[in-house]
């Protein structure tokens, strides 16, 4: 039960750092994707091809190596 918990807290701690660093880029979250998606007024043309970059590829990389960085903590820890 230890290691799923590792991955999933290395998992939450990435994704609000990697949500704070789009805010600051001004990249869309997936927050504002889905509300985009929803507002029947918006149009997906306002979104950006580095956007698209950013909720398809990039954000699921850094999530994918935070899982991978919480495995390889957990690994190390239970070393010890």
């Amino acid at each position: 039960m230890i290691r799923p918990y590792c991955i999933g807290l290395s998992i939450l701690i990435f994704a609000i750092l990697a949500n704070a660093l789009a805010n600051l880029l001004g990249v869309k979250t997936w927050y504002d994707f889905l509300n985009l998606l929803l507002d029947k007024e918006s149009s997906l043309a306002s979104i950006s091809l580095f956007d698209f970059l950013w909720l398809f590829v990039l954000y699921p990389l850094v999530l994918g190596g935070s899982a991978w960085l919480g495995a390889w903590i957990y690994e190390q820890i239970t070393q010890l």
